[in-house]
């Protein structure tokens, strides 16, 4: 089944209270650690966290079990969601590709690619007309990405999403007109944007050309126009973020419990003891997890703290 435009898009889900309560109790009991995407998940179609996700949220984290937040957002654009929140600590940003602590905001874990894949990369994005916007680990510095060129005034430029991204964000950029000749040091992760097709080309493209070298993704932000081939050195997924902080938490796999409803969360939601899709997900994420509640606007979280805390 293609994929929906916008996981924002997808009709809300059946009550899934019955589900929550068929579900072996023994799989609930073993939880230690619950991993929350944001976009879908924890925020709802109008990008707000409602206060019933925030008291949720406390519920479980009163009843002991930890809160990580993994997210394919930029590590700043994390900080108000986790105060909202509450949750300190680490947070997998990026899609894993930038782990970072809120207290000081070290970086506990940054991706670094292979010697000319990056190179490789840009050149690839660059013949096709596209433009490319890399990730470093600048948060000190105050800004946040790499880009060649800011969008001129309103209307100077068709309306596109890789152009609303740099408008929204142009604060958080570092321009670079020759970024695809000479990328900066410390990359770590980085995107295009374009129509669904192309995006979906170019990962195939990517994959062929830098064949285990590269974590490739096809997303749409509810947040902007277009979709995201996100680019990621290999290996790189929220789960090996989320799976580096719960081992050196002494947590295992089987103890996580992870939440989502896009591609990027798949690896997170196969690979954890509990994983749990939002009703809004994507088809092939309801299909890999071991439950599926109900969406981001009809009360999902909830639907976990109750599945977590109302079964110990």
């Amino acid at each position: 089944m293609p994929a929906p435009a916008n996981p924002a898009d997808e009709p809300d889900s059946d009550d899934n209270r019955d589900a929550v309560r068929d579900l072996d109790p023994g799989a609930a009991g073993r939880i230690r650690l619950l991993v929350l995407d944001i976009d879908g998940t924890v925020s709802n179609s109008r990008h707000e966290i409602e206060e019933a996700t925030v008291q949720a949220v406390a519920r479980v984290r009163e009843a002991g079990i930890a809160i990580l937040l993994a997210t394919g957002r930029r590590y700043r654009d994390v900080l108000p969601v986790a105060a909202r929140l509450g949750i300190e600590g680490p947070l997998v940003t990026a899609s894993g590709a930038l782990v970072k602590r809120t207290s000081d905001h070290a970086t506990l874990f940054r991706a670094s690619f292979d010697p000319g894949a990056l190179a490789l990369v840009l050149e690839r994005i660059d013949a096709r007309g596209l433009e490319p916007i890399l990730y470093t680990d600048s948060f000190a510095e105050g800004f946040d990405f790499h880009c060649r060129r800011l969008p001129g005034s309103e209307g100077a430029d068709p309306p596109t999403g890789v152009g609303e991204y740099l408008a929204r964000n142009r604060h958080l950029a570092r321009i670079d007109p020759g970024l695809d000749r000479h990328p900066p040091a410390g990359v770590f992760a980085g995107f295009t944007m374009g129509d669904r097709a192309t995006m979906l080309d170019l990962e195939r493209e990517l994959d062929g050309a830098c064949p285990d070298q590269l974590a490739l993704h096809c997303i749409r932000s509810p947040r902007y126009l277009d979709w995201m081939c996100e680019i990621a050195p290999a290996g790189v997924t929220k789960w090996s973020g989320v799976a580096a902080i719960a081992a050196a938490a002494g947590i295992l796999p089987e103890q996580v419990c992870a939440v989502g409803d896009d591609v990027n969360d798949l690896p997170m939601i196969r690979a954890a003891g509990l994983g749990i899709a939002m009703g809004n997900a994507l088809p092939e994420v309801q299909a890999a997890a071991d439950l599926v509640v109900s969406s981001h606007d009809n009360g999902g979280i909830g639907d976990v703290a109750e599945l977590l805390v109302g079964q110990r």
